[in-house]
């Protein structure tokens, strides 16, 4: 073998084993992504916390009390905000037992899209699609006692979905809802029906009504309130309607 041939075979074996090395570096790359993405699901979601069941009369979907009622009360809510919680946890309630529950008040929980984060779109999806079981308020409760932090991985979507087998949903049924997006375009609507409102934060409350001179009324409660703050604000607004 001359010279010139010797050289283009060690060149050749050289290629070869770049080749190899470059194949093998690409493989570790993909299987290191792969383990990356696969990782998060092999880990357990955590403990999920049990909502204490509170009464929601005349429940429709992510809706509360008579339809009828002189009063509605929208809260737009992001179920990622500490404040929201707040709501929920020390005045929902006596608003429910004092106005909604005796047909004074018709309550709507609307979100605010995806305001504080993917997990705040996430989580009013997976509630809408528990309001296709009759179970939008179960979820609502649920989510917000497993409340741990904004975009801290509390509502990512394998803890929504122990959400929603702890409160008893067909799965099968609430992962073809919750995986096919269903309710992406109203939780996007939600934050554009908000802002058009002129809502700057969460929670915030849209109070509506017809006065006893037949003109419509319409005030803005910002913030998570106390009950005797609503309280004021609807005894007003019934002196108004004249009730």
């Amino acid at each position: 073998m001359g010279k010139r041939q010797e050289i283009r075979e060690k060149r050749k074996k050289q290629s070869q084993v770049q080749r190899i090395v470059l194949i093998a570096l690409v493989s570790l790359g993909a299987l290191l992504i792969a383990f990356a993405l696969i990782y998060p699901t092999l880990q357990p979601v955590g403990e999920v916390i049990t909502a204490e069941s509170l009464p929601r009369p005349q429940a429709d979907f992510n809706a509360m009390g008579s339809p009828t009622a002189p009063i509605t009360i929208t809260e737009y809510s992001d179920f990622q905000c500490p404040f929201c919680q707040r709501f929920y946890l020390n005045t929902e309630k006596q608003l429910v037992e004092s106005y909604i529950a005796t047909g004074q008040v018709r309550f709507i929980y609307r979100s605010f899209g995806y305001f504080i984060g993917q997990e705040s779109g996430r989580s009013a999806e997976a509630a809408y699609c528990a309001g296709d079981q009759d179970k939008f308020w179960e979820m609502h409760d649920t989510i917000f006692v497993n409340w741990s932090g904004e975009n801290q991985g509390a509502f990512e979507d394998r803890r929504l979905v122990a959400f929603a087998e702890t409160i008893g949903l067909d799965m099968a049924a609430f992962n073809d809802c919750f995986d096919s997006g269903k309710y992406r375009d109203r939780v996007d609507q939600d934050q554009l029906d908000g802002r058009a409102a002129n809502i700057r934060a969460t929670p915030s409350f849209i109070m509506t009504y017809t006065n006893s001179q037949g003109e419509v009324v319409s005030k803005m409660i910002e913030g998570a309130q106390p009950f005797e703050f609503f309280q004021q604000e609807i005894e007003a607004a019934l002196a108004d309607i004249g009730q």
